[in-house]
């Protein structure tokens, strides 16, 4: 007589283990949740990897930038925006400025 009830309190359990993680996986701690985390992941890794790009390149130009005269020259005449005697410097205007709005033929 017991053999039956014990059968059924085991399926009865095991029911309610896979209903439990039915719900559990389906939640936000669940799949769903590991979905996100990996492509938060990803797009992490991927901005890490830019910004070492980043560093190196800036290390390699203060390296020039130590190294080369004629670097530091142009940086400095660059950013202190100095000229030599005879000396012809032109300036452009920037792409945001040049471009006009767009004029209807139509109108004056």
């Amino acid at each position: 007589m017991k053999s039956p009830l014990i059968k059924i309190g085991y399926v009865v359990l095991i029911l309610c283990a896979f209903v439990y993680a039915f719900f559990t996986l389906r939640g936000p701690q669940g799949i769903p949740g590991w979905l996100e985390k990996r492509a938060e992941l990803r797009r992490l890794e991927r901005e890490n990897t830019e910004l070492t790009r980043e560093i190196q390149a800036k290390r390699e130009r203060i390296e020039r930038l130590r190294n080369g005269l004629g670097e530091q020259e142009m940086e400095i005449r660059r950013r202190l925006k100095l000229v030599r005697p005879n000396e012809k410097v032109y300036v452009l205007p920037e792409q945001d400025r040049q471009a006009a709005p767009p004029v209807s033929p139509g109108r004056p």
